[in-house]
């Protein structure tokens, strides 16, 4: 069962740094959200949560410095790269953290207890089974944001750059689709047809 859970966590992790491939410095800290987000600002971001998660929490302190989490940090600094931090000092620093986390996970066993700080009091003693499972959908659910985001900006979508997980269609055929799908919510939202 260990096996299987590392093996999707590390599935996530290099989707994760896919969606940086091909594109430019500009590209990949650009913000298409008005929240801000940004295919880079995700990858160090996720890369900070799981040092602590599988990390700290089981007294496994990450070596190298996460300042952004320092109190007295600026607000969301885990989730953008200064012009200062390269792509490769953050894509570096999360392959880092998943070598740091995987001998957390291959020395300890699944009912290692751990206790999380920052979660309530009551709630925050928990098992690396369970956090585990925890950073399998954070990091999953940020390659999702991270396909999106990337599909925004070139439309480069899916798992990895041989499994975009998309039906078959050529160009014309993903206009009408869109198209087909517009009709449909204009259609359902009481507006005029295009």
């Amino acid at each position: 069962m260990k096996a299987d859970l590392h093996h999707y966590l590390q599935v996530g992790r290099d989707a994760l740094v896919w969606k940086l491939d091909g594109l430019s410095e500009y590209e990949i800290r650009r913000p298409t959200t008005p929240t801000g987000t940004n295919l880079l600002g995700i990858v160090k971001h996720v890369a900070s949560v799981e040092a602590g998660y599988l990390g700290e929490i089981f007294g496994r302190t990450f070596p190298d410095p996460l300042p952004w989490f320092d109190e007295g940090a600026e607000p969301n600094a885990d989730m953008w790269a200064t012009a200062e931090e390269s792509r490769e000092y953050i894509v570096g620093l999360y392959r880092r953290v998943w070598a740091h986390s995987d001998t957390t996970i291959e020395a300890l066993d699944l009912d290692a207890l751990g206790t999380v700080p920052w979660w309530p009091e009551g709630d925050n003693q928990v098992t690396l089974h369970t956090l585990l499972i925890h950073m399998i959908a954070e990091t999953h659910r940020h390659a999702g944001h991270a396909d999106v985001v990337r599909e925004t900006i070139d439309g480069a979508a899916g798992l990895r750059a041989d499994n975009d997980n998309l039906a078959e269609g050529d160009d014309a055929w993903w206009t009408d689709y869109r198209n087909r799908v517009e009709a449909a919510a204009r259609t359902a939202g009481g507006r005029d047809p295009m």
